[in-house]
């Protein structure tokens, strides 16, 4: 049933501490009789202006359904009071607790709330529901992670994400300084705005301070507890998402009901998916919602633990918007249909034809394979890898090589310029192990891992492992890569020097993913101990070296296809935008590489511009760009640079306001140094102007 809705442009939310959270609200006119379950959109990112466009894609579009929806910026954001001093502070999921309350208090509520996010609201709304407030029945996290060690922007496999870290503390940066609508805050806007210029700090340093997987990255962790979490949760990703590991875990961590889901998608909500196909998202939120506030039986608790995306091969740069592939599904997860597949990565280099995986069992009933089966995946003869030159081992790896640069973005928003390119160059750099040509199909869905033995002769070393898709033309596709920080073999908790010239067994994980690779094609491990500019370099220059013997090996998670999959229950096709008086123009991004073979220096360049946003209701306007720029020079680690600018406008009328910063990062062999530039105009007139910098210790890192 469509609804007439009732847009409610700013509520103040009280606070029992005095502070007051700004709101937008979507207000079905049947809930003013009839109260109605709410669902709260709880992020920094300034409802008026920032994420208008997006609110109403989303929330507008819930009221219909009728629902109450409520987009609240957090505190120290946007036109609510404070300071925002982190992600995910404690007063953060404090405040979202009492938000809840609040909701669930109002005449037009029912006394049910469900929260919805992405990334950042994603996270907070796993994190709130494992805070347990009475009112809060459901959840729908999209692009999040239960472990912020594991999966965000700062580290990964203990390696410092060198093209995400700074880039995303000065977007906040950036963020964090832009002020309050005069219109809402009245005539203190001011005084609040150089307030919060003055006392808002930059994040990267914290981030920087904790280097393991200390108490400080563990809280807002909900891995660390999973059954704290109570209100069903439906986690959704996209298999070009850092984050899409996460899906897996809380589908098989939590206690709660759960389903997940998981498209091709890259860092978007799924209606407004890039690459696609996008699908009718809220359609599957309020199936989601109508389950757990409003007790009708759509059918999503009968669900399949698991839809997800299976790709099919595209050549890189085809499929841009959209990935081929089709909808499959797994009644429970983990599961017991998908079985583990062992390459072994050294041995005779002789080139049989590679033995097809034994056929699926008939019984379409999930249960355990049987000990034979099990044995004759493992035992069977493997598509044998045959190493690349140098075509042996033990092979040195080069921690000084400029290697990386067509990983793309380690962060993708769907858009060209963050999509990894061909990887045939990046394969030229990297000792590599790739099959035979496949004569069968062989499908994947699940997390594999690659398992080396190694020893280098530097106390501090890491790894990068990409596995690819090799055409029959040579072509190769990137399907998953990780890092590992191998003074982090061990854990993430407490760094161990190697002992130069140590033989050291260690797996790389690799993030989650599925992928059909075809006939012909063949399956390609490379490895190298250096990835920019996504990981930053080791201190010194350093030589790992692949050794032969021990468990050197490719784990893969191999799903034998299932005729049932074609009567799965289709998505439709994602919604128009309702009507609103916002008008976003579309933005740009680009990506340049320049390389000079002179000195050996590369830079990498980042370009985004947000376009131009107006409320054509007031005439308020918001305006952003950002750059960013990664250097290094071949042999020379501590040459590590990143840059990043931000810009951001806002303005009505006469009253126009611009912030500018500058940020920059570099090292030496012991320690980090970072300096931050904030610049804030008041139309022409410059009132406020700060650097600060800092050194932090380096800890294996």
């Amino acid at each position: 049933m469509s609804r007439t809705v009732r847009v409610l442009r700013h509520q103040w939310i009280h606070l029992a501490d005095g502070t007051r959270l700004s709101a937008r609200v979507w207000l079905p006119e049947s809930a003013l009789t009839e109260p109605a379950p709410a669902v709260l959109e709880y992020i920094p990112y300034r409802k008026n202006d920032a994420t208008a466009a997006r609110d109403n894609s989303l929330h507008a579009r819930f009221a219909q359904a009728g629902y109450v929806a409520v987009r609240v910026d957090s505190r120290g954001t946007g036109d609510s009071d404070g300071l925002m001093l982190d992600e995910y502070a404690p007063i953060e999921l404090a405040d979202g607790v009492e938000v809840i309350e609040w909701l669930a208090g109002q005449p037009w509520c029912d006394g049910g709330v469900g929260m919805i996010g992405k990334s950042w609201g994603g996270f907070n709304g796993l994190q709130i529901a494992a805070l347990r407030p009475p009112a809060l029945k459901a959840v729908v996290t999209v692009c999040s992670t239960d472990d912020r060690y594991a999966d965000d922007v700062h580290y990964t496999g203990g390696s410092l994400i060198a093209s995400e870290m700074l880039p995303w503390a000065s977007t906040m940066l950036a963020y964090n300084a832009r002020p309050a609508d005069p219109d809402v805050v009245g005539d203190g806007w001011r005084e609040q705005w150089l307030g919060r210029l003055a006392d808002t700090p930059a994040y990267v340093e914290e981030w920087l301070a904790h280097q393991t997987r200390d108490a400080y990255w563990k809280h807002g962790s909900v891995c660390e507890d999973y059954a704290s979490i109570q209100a069903p949760v439906l986690a959704v990703g996209g298999w070009s998402d850092p984050y899409c590991g996460a899906v897996l875990r809380l589908l098989e961590g939590l206690e709660a009901p759960v389903r997940a889901l998981v498209g091709p998608w890259a860092h978007t909500y799924p209606h407004q998916a890039e690459p696609g196909p996008a699908i009718d998202f809220h359609a599957e939120v309020v199936r989601w919602f109508d389950q757990w506030m409003r007790g009708v039986d759509t059918g999503a608790e009968d669900d399949p633990a698991l839809r997800a995306w299976m790709p099919e091969w595209a050549a890189p740069g085809t499929d841009r918007e959209i990935r081929p592939g089709r909808w499959v599904a797994e009644e429970q997860w983990p599961s017991r249909r998908i079985e583990e597949w062992v390459v072994p990565l050294t041995g005779p280099l002789a080139d049989p034809q590679p033995g097809p995986l034994p056929a699926p069992l008939a019984d379409p009933q999930p249960g355990p394979l049987p000990d034979s089966l099990s044995e004759s995946i493992h035992a069977s003869p493997p598509d044998p890898f045959s190493a690349s030159l140098p075509d042996s081992l033990p092979a040195p790896l080069d921690s000084t090589r400029v290697i990386g640069l067509a990983g793309g973005s380690w962060l993708q928003f769907g858009d060209a310029a963050g999509q990894p390119g061909p990887q045939g160059g990046d394969d030229g750099l990297s000792h590599t192990f790739t099959t035979a040509p496949l004569t069968v199909r062989k499908e994947i869905l699940g997390a594999p891992s690659v398992a080396l033995r190694v020893s280098a002769d530097r106390p501090a070393a890491q790894l990068a492992v990409r596995l690819t898709d090799v055409a029959p033309d040579g072509s190769s596709r990137l399907i998953t890569r990780g890092l590992l920080n191998l003074t982090h073999r061990e854990g993430h908790e407490t760094p161990l020097p190697l002992e130069p010239g140590r033989a050291y067994d260690v797996t790389v994980p690799l993030p989650a993913t599925a992928h059909a690779f075809a006939p012909g094609h063949r399956i390609r491990v490379a490895v190298s101990s250096s990835y920019w500019p996504l990981a930053w370099p080791s201190p010194e220059p350093v030589t790992v070296t692949l050794l032969p013997g021990g468990p050197c090996e490719l784990r893969l998670p191999v799903r034998p296809e299932r005729a049932e999959d074609a009567a799965l229950r289709p998505y439709g096709p994602p919604l128009p935008d309702l009507p609103a008086q916002l008008s976003q123009s579309r933005g740009a991004t680009g990506r340049r590489i320049e390389q000079d073979p002179v000195s050996g220096t590369s830079v990498v360049t980042l370009s985004v511009d947000d376009g131009h946003f107006t409320d054509l209701s007031d005439g308020s306007w918001r305006r952003t760009d950002a750059v960013d720029r990664f250097t290094l020079t071949e042999g020379d680690p501590l040459s590590a640079l990143v840059e990043c600018e931000r810009v951001e406008e806002l303005g009505r009328g006469d009253w126009r306001t611009k912030v500018v910063t500058y940020s920059r990062m570099t090292c030496d062999a012991t320690s980090f140094a970072v300096s931050n530039t904030v610049t804030a105009y008041e139309g022409d007139t410059r009132v406020f102007h700060r650097t600060t910098d800092c050194a932090i210790p380096r800890r294996g890192v």
